[in-house]
């Protein structure tokens, strides 16, 4: 152990620690969940304080030699060489600053180290002094937030749903000239292309909605500091430090409009949330669906059938489930909760901050990385691979009485449910009570129930 001693007393640290006593007083303090901020936020933390130390050497606020250190360390943690040294808990101090404090002392060792000096010797490169630089957990945490998640969102999410979209579009081609009896309510309907009925699986207005709340996120607060004055910051240094981050990640960040509703607000990022959820309810939808369209297959309606991709069951032999749309809708369920802590820690902000930033951080990166990787997976192991029973499809078409509906125009409705009543106390086929009950001739009956034409929507 080394010693390391801040304002109020002095501490032991692990000897080959890159953290420091802060960061151990929060171990100590926060024995919670076990849980870490995820390494894309770590990531995008790290390119802050590399953005911060090139723009303070660039404004001649901090040395050459230092910010050299700085920014090579920054490099260690952003290429993850460092990742086992960020240890705070999820549930930690309010806004972060527990884990800015375990950055700043991670990277301050690793730039002492670079010099030549032992961990721990801040004269050298000091956490708070140098590496902290023009910045406070409460700009920098939330702007982490909005880089992770931009970033996450534009390189994983969106690409992911564009592939989903893809498959889609060649199952409804594949799938074009299927007809089978819709359903409604659960109960019979008037017939449906297969085609139409997967059609309405698209989330192309979810990923604009997505698309639309990312954008939101590029307006970043960097440089407010503690309340959104920008105290201990050179006036410069807002307007480079955005530029650096954008040049760093790839991504045009931009200055907030209004810095004060950055600082205090989390509204974007519980907007950004609830299209996430909102997604989730449709694969929620979706994910039902396929489940029940292909129960059974014995007893079930079996109309599709899904990838077999895994043994069902350790007592029963030769069962298989629908076990990747069951997995996507556990992930649903997941985002659909982490959207309520979301909500809950975005209205709790008070005054000049909402020191709720962690809770918010972890669980808006945990929501676009499952529901990712959850698509993904449903777009490769269960969608691409689905088939058709076809047979069975135009089995319970021709056994579906609500066809009767193309009927009602030429018979009447009165004369419609009676022969809907019938078929269904005697299991007769609709086009047989029809013709016994001489309401149509063969040649009307077979010209109005071309099941194909029913579903015309031209």
């Amino acid at each position: 152990m080394r010693k390391e001693k801040d304002y109020l007393g002095e501490v032991g640290v692990p000897e080959d620690a890159y953290y420091g006593v802060q960061t151990a007083r929060a171990v100590d303090n926060f024995r919670i969940s076990g849980l870490t901020l995820q390494k894309r936020f770590i990531r995008s933390y790290a390119i802050i304080k590399k953005a911060a130390a090139h723009t303070n050497m660039l404004l001649k606020n901090l040395d050459k030699e230092k910010a050299t250190a700085i920014i090579k360390a920054c490099d260690d943690v952003i290429s993850g060489l460092l990742a086992s040294q960020f240890v705070v808990d999820v549930y930690q101090a309010g806004a972060g600053t527990s884990t800015n404090m375990n950055l700043n002392e991670v990277i301050a060792n690793r730039a002492i180290e670079l010099l030549g000096g032992k961990k721990g010797d801040y004269k050298l490169v000091h956490p708070n002094d140098h590496v902290n630089m023009a910045q406070s957990t409460n700009d920098t945490f939330h702007v982490a937030i909005h880089i992770a998640a931009v970033d996450v969102i534009e390189n994983h999410l969106l690409p992911i749903l564009e592939e989903y979209e893809k498959a889609l579009e060649k199952k409804i081609r594949e799938f074009n000239n299927i007809v089978k009896s819709g359903r409604t309510h659960l109960q019979d309907a008037v017939p449906i292309m297969l085609s139409q009925e997967f059609s309405g699986y698209s989330v192309k207005g979810h990923i604009e909605t997505i698309k639309r709340a990312n954008e939101s996120m590029k307006e970043i607060g960097i440089g407010g500091t503690a309340v959104g004055t920008g105290i201990n910051a050179d006036k410069r240094y807002a307007a480079q430090a955005a530029k650096e981050i954008s040049n760093l990640i790839n991504i045009r960040f931009v200055n907030s409009r209004n810095i004060f509703e950055f600082m205090q607000s989390l509204s974007h990022e519980a907007q950004l949330s609830a299209a996430l959820r909102n997604l989730s309810l449709a694969f929620i939808k979706i994910s039902n669906d396929l489940r029940l369209l292909g129960s059974g297959p014995a007893t079930g309606l079996a109309e599709i059938s899904l990838p077999a991709v895994q043994p069902g069951s350790s007592i029963m032999p030769g069962k298989v489930n629908p076990v990747i749309a069951e997995m996507m809708d556990m992930i649903c369920f997941q985002v659909v909760g982490n959207d309520t802590t979301i909500t809950l820690a975005a209205q709790a902000g008070q005054l000049e901050l909402n020191v709720m930033m962690p809770v918010v951080a972890y669980n808006l990166l945990n929501s676009v990385e499952i529901l990712s990787n959850g698509i993904k997976t449903l777009t490769e192991k269960c969608l691409s691979g689905i088939t058709v029973n076809e047979e069975k499809m135009l089995a319970y078409l021709e056994r579906n009485p609500v066809i009767i509906t193309a009927l009602t125009p030429h018979i009447g409705y009165e004369n419609a449910a009676a022969v809907v009543k019938e078929a269904y106390a005697t299991a007769k086929p609709i086009r047989q009570i029809v013709l016994e009950k001489k309401l149509m001739t063969k040649e009307q009956l077979d010209k109005v129930l071309d099941f194909r034409k029913m579903t015309r929507t031209d």
